[in-house]
């Protein structure tokens, strides 16, 4: 999926919304995508993999845990320290650490690159490793700061957590499953994206958009990964340097969205601050290929 079919999915759930006037046909769209066809999509993607493949990517893979580590260090003291109590603690954490690797990260790396499979490898382990986390953190602060029990299985109600754990499972444990399984599960999982992208639509708003909130995703999700993997990855090749570089820098992901509307944390504040920094991000990555 390129950008310009990226903004046109964006712009027909926009539309649907003003069309439809009304909340629950995309409640059922999100219903269908959260609770059947990520799950596929997540599943068939993890469950093709094997350790060969875990441990041959090397850099990529270090590199996605340092972000994560990263990302998901700074909002957490910035929420304990500066917004304490506040539920958008939880939330700016979940948008801080999701990026959206696939759906704008592969069109973007597009734009430097012409073999992108280190930005492929990148955004598969990324999404191995971020769903279980992000699930968690919504499950808990949406409860109100529940025990870490009770937070660990209301994120395991969640079913495309269930399916990355499990598939990870098969995954180390050397349990291999035939094409004739993963690729209808991976065909049908992919309606997700699609699917997600109009639904990111029809929810956008501006009526909870905060300057401030967008600052503050903007700089732990976008700003410090792209500086540190500028600062420290210019050894690298070019495949990898801009891999890394665009994935590590990429907005929120819409499913992060999706995530944060299933838990009803902060769903409106989110979709409003992920759709401006989707479209700052785009210009800016552009012009960046445009002096280049």
């Amino acid at each position: 999926m390129n950008i310009a079919e990226m903004l046109a999915l964006i712009a027909v759930g926009y539309v649907l919304k003003r069309l439809v006037k009304s909340e629950k046909p995309f409640n059922y769209l999100r219903i269908l995508v959260n609770d059947f066809l990520l799950a596929l999509f997540i599943f068939g993607n993890v469950a093709s993999k094997d350790l060969n493949y875990l441990l041959s990517i090397k850099t990529v893979f270090l590199y996605v845990f340092l972000i994560i580590s990263i990302t998901l260090g700074f909002s957490y003291i910035y929420g304990r320290v500066v917004l304490k109590n506040d539920p958008w603690a939880g939330a700016l954490m979940v948008l801080s650490v999701y990026p959206n690797t696939a759906a704008l990260g592969f069109p973007i790396a597009s734009l430097f690159l012409d073999d992108i499979t280190p930005a492929i490898l990148y955004s598969t382990t990324n999404s191995m490793i971020v769903i279980p986390i992000v699930t968690f953190i919504a499950a808990h602060y949406s409860s109100g700061g529940a025990s870490v029990r009770e937070s660990f299985l209301k994120a395991l109600k969640f079913p495309p957590t269930v399916a990355n754990l499990f598939a990870l499972a098969l995954v180390i444990g050397g349990v291999p499953l035939p094409a004739q399984i993963l690729e209808p599960v991976k065909t049908v999982g992919w309606l997700s994206i699609p699917l997600l992208i109009i639904y990111f639509g029809s929810q956008i708003t501006l009526r909870a958009f905060d300057l401030r909130k967008l600052l503050e995703v903007g700089t732990f999700r976008i700003a410090i990964p792209f500086t540190f993997v500028f600062l420290t990855l210019r050894w690298a090749t070019p495949g990898v340097f801009y891999s890394v570089l665009v994935e590590a820098s990429m907005p929120p992901a819409i499913a992060a969205n999706a995530i944060l509307a299933q838990y009803r944390l902060k769903a409106e504040e989110a979709i409003s601050v992920t759709f401006v920094l989707t479209l700052l991000v785009l210009v800016a990555f552009i012009a960046m290929r445009a002096i280049l």
